[in-house]
């Protein structure tokens, strides 16, 4: 794809009490704290990333996304892109470099569904964490809680689902892996970047710029299992799971943190490449594309929204 946008690099979350959300996503999920800024925002990254940050957490009075970013091939890309993005018609903001630490200068953008989304090119390498660049050993040790091993996607509700496809295909290069209709009407769109099954996801609704999960990657289905029995040792608050998706097939479980935003942990699913047809879901089979198992929609699931 000529358009060089490469992959989601991070996600800035509000929280309402900073304290109970590190306790939350280093000692449960397992990310890693790498550090503060005067803001008072926290930097985490799993241990698997390179980057020197993929979550950035930040205390407001209400909880939510700020916005997700995404890591662009480089410089010269990034300004061409900016320029697309104001032909199409979004309103972008010029982020300074250093205004999120060990970031380069960011391009920031709202799409028609009213989220807030951020390119970037340069971000300071840290390498993984714990483990050595050369002939490094299988993880380190020390990992705490679901060990979470990346930052995988994000997914949003939000209006004009048809114009945010066409920023996002046409503007940014994403391709939609999968979609659930009702009639011709696309009411849900999976769009990647590469050959993962979704790399942002969107689910119409009414309301602009609703968050509905952060998540993050495990390796396998029993350290689903696994988390599932930390979210109930830790009296964590549960949406769904363990369970499996119709839609990309993945096995997944859904919880909240203290301030009420929803995580996904999950593992598997499918595989995408651009020249693959689109997965089409029918509104008739929700259910089971949403819950493959129990094959019934989980109210909250569809209404609690930050």
């Amino acid at each position: 794809m000529k358009k060089g946008v490469m992959r989601p690099g991070h996600v800035q979350l509000r929280v309402l009490d900073m304290v109970e959300a590190l306790e939350h996503y280093v000692e449960l999920i397992g990310m890693v704290e790498v550090d503060r800024d005067e803001q008072g925002r926290v930097y985490l990254k799993a241990w698997t990333e390179t980057d020197k940050f993929s979550l950035v957490l930040r205390e407001a009075d209400e909880p939510g996304m700020d916005f997700m970013a995404f890591k662009v091939l480089d410089e010269a890309t990034l300004d061409r892109l900016g320029e697309e993005l104001l032909a199409f018609g979004c309103l972008v903001e010029h982020v300074p470099a250093g205004e999120l630490k060990g970031c380069g200068r960011r391009i920031r953008f709202s799409s028609p569904s009213g989220h807030l989304f951020e390119l970037y090119a340069d971000k300071e390498l840290t390498g993984k964490w714990g483990l050595e660049p050369v002939n490094p050993e299988a993880w380190p040790r020390g990992l705490k809680g679901m060990r979470a091993v990346r930052f995988d996607h994000c997914l949003l509700y939000g209006d004009e689902l048809d114009e945010t496809l066409r920023l996002f295909t046409e503007v940014l290069g994403f391709t939609l892996a999968e979609q659930v209709l009702d009639g011709d009407k696309r009411i849900a769109q999976f769009l990647s970047l590469c050959m993962k099954a979704h790399d942002i996801a969107f689910i119409h609704h009414p309301e602009k710029g609703r968050f509905h999960h952060a998540s993050f990657y495990l390796e396998t289905w029993e350290d689903v299992l696994r988390a599932a029995d930390l979210i109930s040792m830790t009296d964590t608050a549960i949406d769904i799971g363990p369970t499996r998706h119709g839609l990309t097939h993945g096995k997944t479980i859904y919880f909240f943190d203290p301030s009420g935003n929803r995580n996904e942990v999950f593992c598997g699913g499918d595989y995408h490449y651009p020249d693959h047809p689109v997965v089409t879901w029918t509104v008739d089979q929700l259910g089971k594309a949403i819950f493959y198992h129990d094959r019934e929609l989980n109210e909250r699931f569809l209404t609690v929204l930050t």
